[in-house]
Order: C-alpha cells, then structure tokens, then sequence
C-alpha cells in the first residue's frame, strides 16, 4: 500500500476565490494507481507548502504530489520552500516531467518544479494545471511503485 498525499499550492483557491481543479485530478489519478489518498490540502503558496510537506513528511507517507506554485511570477515559491525541505533531489524526474509536455505545451519548460526524497518520501512538484497533473501523472506512473520500493529499502 502506498500512501500519497496531495498539496495544492494557490493562493486564490486558498482564499476560496475559486476552487482548485487541479487536485481532484491527482488524487484520482493517485487512486488508480493503487494510492491511499485523502482529499488535496489547499494552502496559500509559500511557507504554509514548507509546513505542510514537512507534516507529511512526519506523517510517513510515501509520495507528496504538490500542485502550483512552480513557474517564474513573484508568488510562485514551491520548489523554493520545496528545496528546504529534500534531503537530495532527483532532476530525472523533474525533467522528464518538463520533457513529457514541451511538444504541447512549450511554456512548462518554465516550470522550475523539482523532485526529490525527503526522510522516505517521494516529494514531486507539479504544475498547478489539469494538463501539469495529468502529465505529471503520466510520468510518474510507470515508476511510483518501484520508487517507493526503493525509499523502503527494496532490492535494486
């Protein structure tokens, strides 16, 4: 079983200016990968993204999937407070990502989304978009399970 939680990043949906459409798409897609996943926790972006990964972190679960906060405008701080909270990185994944939508999307190279371990969770920044999550969802399928294998401390 692998537990996966989502983090939505936005300050509006946040605010309840609007509602995060985003979110729904991941923990659906996280479900259908055999996920156990709560609905998406929706915070400002910033340091509330630090203190709720960190809290899942503490809570054990094997993947962290955030959404938002990843492009070049002055409140996009994910992969900064991200950064504060991996113990290392794993660039393949956040580039394979940007990679997976640059034929149809040209502007995620922007995206400046990382991926990385912190403690034994997975942490994956993804675009706050329905294609970001949906593309996120793709690259990441294939490899989830082996991953979190891995983290476990499963054999190569």
């Amino acid at each position: 079983m692998i537990r996966a939680r989502v983090i939505v990043a936005s300050n509006r949906a946040a605010a309840g200016v609007y509602a995060d459409t985003s979110g729904p798409i991941l923990v659906a897609g996280l479900r259908e990968l055999g996920c156990v996943v709560d609905d998406p926790v929706v915070v400002p972006d910033g340091d509330p993204v630090g203190r709720a990964l960190r809290a899942a972190v503490a809570d054990g679960v094997d993947v962290v999937l955030t959404s938002g906060g990843t492009g070049v405008t002055p409140t996009d701080r994910t992969p900064d407070v991200t950064r504060t909270v991996l113990d290392h990185e794993i660039p393949g994944i956040a580039e394979a990502i940007r990679a997976h939508s640059r034929a149809t999307v040209p502007t995620s190279v922007l995206s400046r989304g990382l991926a990385g371990v912190a403690g034994r969770t997975l942490v994956v920044n993804l675009p706050g978009s329905t294609g970001g999550a949906r593309d996120g969802l793709a690259v990441l399928g294939p490899i989830l399970a082996h991953t979190v294998d891995q983290l476990r401390g499963g054999d190569h």
